[in-house]
């Protein structure tokens, strides 16, 4: 342990430019079930059938079925069901989701060739964490005694005492309040800290991802349909979390906060590209493909963190910019309609989340001949391999029926399940030589269990105007860590080990979309 912390301080020294680490880069890499109304109430098992906006980030393809010119927005409301409020979060939030118009050309020929653009906001960070458990013999105040007895926060003189004035360097200051409060005996020569009898900890992430697609389709013979998707994403992600201990020390009960605000902020393109085939020409279904690059993102993230005892504190501050591309995505996709009644999809989707590569920025430099910035960058070999060890391959199944009784109105029901992307028994490792851990200002972290999505709606057509609604609940449980635990194999009692505590992120969300066709 001394070695891997001597080599953490001495490298921070070496690299001001910093990648983010696993659990981070996790957050902004996944997506969402969302879209226009119709989608969503199919569980978007929408990329075979297609004539849908929303396919144009999934399967570009589906925007070749379009015969007629369409435009759509939608609103939403998203709840998260038994969320805490010890720090005064609102589990109720408004979404704007989905704007965008289709053009289609028709030729002489009867084939067509369609444009179109899309906003959505593929994922929404709006959530509450609560937790709060007891601890025996563990905390994050005895991981600080760790690194003190071992000599590796402050210089001290020659008995032993430490100079909190004159810390090794800058990368230990966020342990500088928790050795403040230990114990030093210097007649021993020895440390001791005040054990922790319980903590509690509160989040609340907000923001999004916003995606902005522009495809060009065509639909040839209708037999054969191909699209392709430029995307460019914009990340808005905010977070405020509150982690507190009680601690037992000589004077009795006292508690020790610490406060910590991130913000990421950044862009990304990818490009999607798609095929919907009728193999059988005198039937209606339908096989679907898409693939779709990583997205390569150009980021930014800072933080502000405070720890306090009560009556003494120390903060830090840290901004830094970084890269993140993430995996490869492969889908296949069924459909089929029966008549002008049913309408039934199905599809999986892959992404290889342990290639997800975090990447330290090298240089940046300005392009006078068209006027833009652009970025070198290099992979974080010590990060992506714990990403390797921390992450898999996720699947996510879709299914999806409509039915229209009436041409004018529809039923339409959907389920996804999306299979877990942590590996059993994956931590953050704060150990990791890399300044994605160096500048981490937060050591909580939750293994993500599967998700399963059921959504419903309904669909009312009026002239060139339609009227769609869907609902969705989505839910997920997940194994939370306020600290790594470690394992000492020459001292038991320094072991430093915390429980796992089962959370749950289920959501509610209303959708209702608006579309005009002309």
């Amino acid at each position: 342990m001394k070695r891997l912390f001597i080599m953490a301080c001495a490298a921070i020294i070496a690299l001001p430019l910093a990648a983010q680490e696993t659990y981070e880069n996790a957050k902004v890499a996944t997506q969402d079930l969302n879209g226009t109304a119709r989608y969503v109430g199919m569980g978007g098992a929408m990329d075979a059938l297609g004539a849908d906006i929303s396919t144009i980030s999934t399967n570009p393809a589906g925007i070749g079925l379009f015969r007629r010119s369409t435009f759509s927005g939608s609103l939403g409301l998203v709840s998260q069901a038994d969320a805490g409020n010890r720090i005064g979060a609102s589990a109720t939030h408004m979404s704007f989701d989905q704007l965008g118009f289709v053009v289609a050309m028709p030729s002489e020929t009867g084939n067509f060739l369609n444009f179109a653009f899309n906003y959505h906001k593929s994922r929404n960070f709006d959530q509450i964490l609560s937790v709060a458990d007891r601890l025996n013999n563990a905390s994050q105040n005895k991981l600080t005694y760790a690194k003190q007895k071992n000599g590796l926060l402050f210089n001290t003189d020659a008995n032993g005492v430490p100079d909190f004035n004159n810390p090794y360097n800058a990368c230990n200051q966020i342990d500088d309040i928790y050795a403040r409060n230990l114990n030093y005996d210097a007649d021993q020569n020895a440390w001791f800290y005040d054990p922790a009898t319980g903590y509690t900890f509160d989040r609340e992430h907000w923001g999004y991802v916003a995606d902005y697609d522009f495809n060009l389709s065509a639909n040839l013979e209708d037999r054969v349909y191909l699209g392709m998707t430029v995307g460019i994403q914009d990340i808005n992600y905010r977070h405020y979390s509150e982690y507190v201990e009680k601690l037992d020390g000589p004077n009795g009960l006292y508690d020790m906060a610490v406060y910590d605000e991130r913000r990421i902020d950044g862009t990304g393109v990818n490009v999607k590209a798609g095929a919907i085939i009728r193999p059988i020409e005198e039937s209606p279904f339908r096989i679907g493909l898409s693939i779709a690059t990583p997205t390569w993102y150009d980021m930014k993230t800072s933080n502000f963190t405070e720890l306090s005892d009560g009556s003494v504190s120390a903060s830090n501050g840290e901004s830094y910019k970084f890269s993140l591309y993430t995996p490869w995505r492969f889908g296949l996709s069924i459909g089929h309609t029966i008549g002008s009644n049913i309408a039934i999809g199905a599809g999986y989707e892959f992404a290889d989340y342990n290639t997800l590569d975090s990447r330290y920025n090298t240089d940046e430099y300005y392009d006078a001949w068209d006027g833009s910035y652009y970025t070198d960058s290099e992979s974080d070999r010590e990060m992506n391999r714990h990403t390797h060890l921390t992450l898999k391959g996720v699947s996510t199944l879709k299914a999806g029926i409509e039915y229209r009784p009436v041409e004018e109105f529809a039923v339409r029901f959907g389920y996804n399940y999306v299979s877990p992307m942590y590996k059993q028994g994956a931590f953050k490792d704060g150990t990791i030589d890399s300044a994605g851990s160096y500048y981490s200002s937060a050591t909580d972290f939750v293994n993500w269990q599967a998700t399963n999505r059921i959504t419903c709606g309904l669909g009312f057509t009026t002239g060139k105007w339609n009227l769609d609604l869907a609902y969705q609940y989505n839910t997920q449980s997940g194994k939370f860590s306020p600290f790594m635990t470690y394992v000492d194999n020459e001292y038991e009692d320094e072991d430093n080990i915390c429980d796992e505590v089962t959370v749950k992120n289920n959501r509610h969300q209303l959708l209702f979309t608006v579309g005009y066709r002309f």
